[in-house]
């Protein structure tokens, strides 16, 4: 094939392409919730249990995941993720019950691997000049699929509420959460077609010995005085790491997973360790995919109703997408160190005033907006605490729930904060979009460039998907809980430990996060691997 260097730029974005489809996945579900709740009868956990099927089934697979691509090769093990969001989509969009619904969500959360495994794909294709730039290209995609989830709900609900006749022929009013599942179909298996079209690693080449294989596909992007120094840079990679702990072993193609992790867990790897953990916890720990998948049962809570609320969701997209693109085109500039501590830092402040804005919110319903609520039968229940003012929405909740039972305060939760609430709204909100912001500016994009740098590429197809494992793990308990932290102890102390965990990883960060802007993977690795002492 003729030399292209824009040619591995088209592999990595078909590649990063997988990232828009995660993003709809993932987030999709947040228009459904109400709906969701009503159609299955679900409680807080049973809800929670819901949403964080994915990052249950990302931690199923994760350890499977490492061998697959190691074994098969990094396109294979992306063809079938492909596949997997698919049928996953198609299953979410026409299940008939709770539990398929439930098996379709966590075979979605299969294909989640994608996120690891897009890094590592993408960090071995990429030219270190454009390493940075390249792997946030999954992020970006991520939001915009973020942002497209977000649109396409608010769109979909609007057309079901709108009583049109072509919504009303289409059952969208009956069936909204399906046309909202569905949403993921075309784009699912646009990318499963996409990725015929890309080639293997060159270093996944090499480590299987086919060395010849390997630079006939580096041809295609690389300079051709280039295409040997790159193969021996990648080869010497390979022996260094397995000289680590297996001096008697050159190769690395035949380690067992056993070797892998014992090199993994070498003495020498501590630091890569400790930056790989404290990144993988507290990246979730920001409690981003709370926000995102809950994202409007979240602005609700700002008592501007379902309408609004839907609206308001596109702002996290909008913002979301704006601040992972200034992101990227710093990251090369500026360096991962300091947009990773400053951005933690901002996360930290945006969750701290989120979480005084939501303390000192006020809840008083009056006689008159009682009288205002015509979908609540016999609002007069409620008359015992008119005038009331609770200074905190965990007993006002609580209160509702005593006066009109469990399905009437749920069903009609939504109206009653909207007319109870006094909160300054507006700064609620500036703070959620700033910690949105905060995220996909630095540690949401950034901890995967480092998992694609940081890493010997021997145990690179182990290491990333292990420490995904731990932050997948950090996100299953953070979505598991989020909706019965919300009904025991509100938004103001949910934000309030979200920015105490985020505070101690930036904390660990500052002292041990090194540089690896404008290094060749190899001298990553020297950097960063302690010698033996």
């Amino acid at each position: 094939m003729t030399y292209n260097p824009r040619t591995v730029i088209h592999y990595c974005a078909i590649i990063a392409f997988g990232g828009f489809v995660f993003g709809l996945d993932a987030a999709l579900i947040s228009g459904t919730v109400d709906y969701l709740q009503e159609a299955f009868s679900l409680d807080a956990l049973q809800l929670g249990t819901l949403v964080g099927a994915p990052s249950l089934g990302i931690l199923v697979a994760l350890p499977f995941a490492g061998y697959i691509c190691n074994r098969f090769g990094r396109k294979k093990a992306l063809q079938l993720i492909a596949l997997l969001y698919l049928i996953s989509a198609i299953g979410s969009a026409l299940a008939p019950t709770y539990s398929i619904l439930y098996a379709a969500r966590f075979l979605g959360g299969l294909a989640f691997t994608s996120l690891a495994l897009a890094s590592m794909f993408i960090g071995e294709l990429a030219p270190s000049a454009l390493r940075g730039k390249l792997v946030t290209l999954t992020q970006i995609n991520i939001v915009i699929g973020l942002s497209g989830a977000y649109y396409f709900n608010h769109w979909i609900y609007q057309a079901a509420s709108s009583g049109a006749e072509w919504a009303l022929s289409l059952g969208l009013h009956q069936h909204t959460w399906r046309f909202m599942f569905g949403a993921e179909i075309p784009f699912a298996l646009l990318w499963f077609l996409l990725i015929y079209l890309i080639p293997e690693s060159p270093a996944w080449l090499i480590q299987q010995g086919k060395t010849d294989e390997a630079r006939n596909l580096l041809a295609r992007w690389t300079p051709h005085d280039q295409v040997t120094p790159a193969i021996e840079a990648i080869q010497a990679g390979l022996t260094n790491a397995s000289a680590t702990q297996h001096p008697d072993q050159p190769s690395t193609a035949s380690l067992s997973i056993r070797q892998q992790l014992s090199l993994l867990f070498h003495r020498p790897m501590r630091t890569i360790l400790i930056i790989a953990f404290t990144l993988a916890i507290a990246q979730q720990a920001t409690g981003i995919n709370a926000i995102l998948f809950y994202a409007q049962t979240v602005f609700k809570q700002l008592g501007i109703g379902n309408d609004a609320a839907f609206a308001q969701t596109t702002y996290i997209g909008l913002t979301s997408i704006v601040f992972t693109v200034i992101g990227l085109l710093l990251v090369d500039r500026c360096g991962r160190r300091p947009l990773i501590l400053w951005g933690m830092l901002w996360i930290v402040l945006s969750l701290a005033l989120g979480s005084y804005t939501f303390g000192q919110a006020r809840y008083q319903l009056t006689s008159h907006d009682l009288t205002q609520l015509p979908q609540l039968e016999n609002p007069e229940r409620l008359n015992p605490i008119a005038g009331i003012t609770f200074t905190s929405d965990i007993t006002f909740k609580k209160t509702l729930t005593r006066f009109l039972g469990e399905a009437d305060a749920q069903r009609h939760q939504s109206a009653l904060l909207e007319k109870a609430l006094t909160i300054r709204a507006s700064l609620a909100l500036f703070a959620i979009l700033s910690f949105i912001a905060a995220f996909h500016f630095s540690v949401g994009p950034l901890m995967w460039v480092l998992f694609s740098e940081i890493f010997p590429v021997a145990i690179r197809g182990i290491a990333i998907p292990l420490f995904s494992i731990v932050t997948s793990l950090t996100n299953y308990i953070i979505q598991l809980f989020f909706p019965w932290q919300l009904q025991t102890q509100g938004m103001s102390q949910i934000m309030l430990t979200y920015a105490v965990l985020v505070g101690i990883g930036t904390l660990v960060l500052l002292f041990v996060l090194k540089e690896t802007k404008n290094r060749t993977l190899e001298e990553i690795q020297t950097l960063l691997i302690s010698p033996e002492s």
